[in-house]
């Protein structure tokens, strides 16, 4: 069998959009905030027991055609010898961050040794669930890692691994490449223990400049997702008027932050698939309000190649009732 979410990002028309939602199983789910009171983040993800039962979280209430693994981006840090913890109400802390050229050599370790948990995870979630749902796998892309090894951290709008990108930019080439190698292994590292769709997630790209874009990140994106062996995804945050580098790195289907129109990227992309694009925050509105606002995205995307998917992850606060009324709107159409 063939899941629905796999045949729209192979550009098949399907008898209604599949849809999953970024950040699915987090912590608008009071079932997930009572499973991480007894793990620290590290712990949750990297027990394949306890990521599983995360996992599942948004099964059991939505049965979403994606389901995406409980993982994170940062995992791929620490094949590159980065140490790493969430701290609550700071997010990400890198705590041997990069602190000048000499540190873009990186140390090269196992994806398949020191990531061992996620196979585990990924074939657990096959065995359970597998046949009826797709497994959706992901990495962070160079950029947005790269981001958080030279900050320490989240950073506003980026400014140290920019500032680094200015004065170093060899270095900074050679940091970004050492992301790519080992993000290109671990997405298929995935591929093989299951996962029937994998996105890379380069969300923070958008903030470079476009020539810094095409220099820089659009060739490790290429490289990265050629000749993957299962469909992909890739997502930049702020690419409006530049859908064409998304296009250009070869992803099947081109993710759509909130701020894309659906219908000009329908036009400006023709036949490649694309995923998205509600506005996170609509989910705050009623459900009535979530099944209008839905159905009109869902239109305009058209009937062939399209993953109903907000234009970011849900929010820690969405009402379950909202997330619930955008899976079934989904649901209900019938071409």
């Amino acid at each position: 069998m063939t899941h629905l979410l796999v045949r729209a990002a192979r550009g098949e028309r399907t008898e209604r959009p599949p849809v999953w939602l970024m950040r699915q199983a987090g912590r608008h789910i009071p079932e997930y905030r009572e499973i991480r009171s007894e793990y620290s983040f590290r712990e949750a993800i990297e027990t394949p027991e306890v990521a599983k039962r995360i996992t599942l979280l948004p099964w059991d209430l939505y049965e979403p055609d994606g389901l995406v693994m409980f993982s994170d981006i940062l995992t791929v840090l620490e094949p590159l010898g980065f140490d790493y913890h969430v701290e609550s109400g700071v997010g990400p802390v890198v705590e041997n961050p990069v602190e000048g050229p000499g540190d873009a050599e990186r140390p090269r370790g196992s994806v398949e040794t020191d990531l061992d948990f996620v196979g585990s995870l990924l074939d657990e979630l096959v065995a359970d669930v597998g046949d009826e749902t797709a497994i959706v796998g992901f990495a962070g892309g160079p950029f947005t890692l790269a981001s958080y090894a030279v900050a320490g951290g989240a950073s506003r709008n980026h400014g140290p691994v920019r500032r680094f990108r200015a004065r170093h930019p060899e270095a900074f080439r050679t940091l970004l490449a050492a992301f790519a190698d080992v993000v290109r292994e671990y997405l298929e590292y995935q591929a093989d223990h299951g996962a029937d769709v994998v996105q890379l997630f380069d969300t923070y790209a958008g903030v470079l400049s476009p020539a810094d874009y095409r220099e820089f990140v659009l060739p490790l994106h290429r490289e990265i997702l050629a000749d993957l062996s299962v469909p992909s995804i890739v997502f930049v945050r702020n690419m409006a008027g530049r859908l064409d580098s998304l296009e250009r790195t070869g992803a099947d289907v081109v993710g759509l932050d909130w701020t894309v129109d659906m219908a000009d990227a329908r036009a400006e992309l023709g036949d490649r698939p694309v995923q998205g694009n509600l506005d996170p925050q609509y989910l705050f509105g009623s459900p009535e309000f979530v099944r209008e606002r839905t159905g009109e995205v869902i239109d305009a995307a058209g009937p062939r190649g399209h993953i109903l998917n907000l234009g970011h992850g849900v929010h820690r606060d969405t009402p379950v009732e909202s997330v619930r009324a955008f899976v079934e709107t989904a649901k209900s159409i019938s071409r």
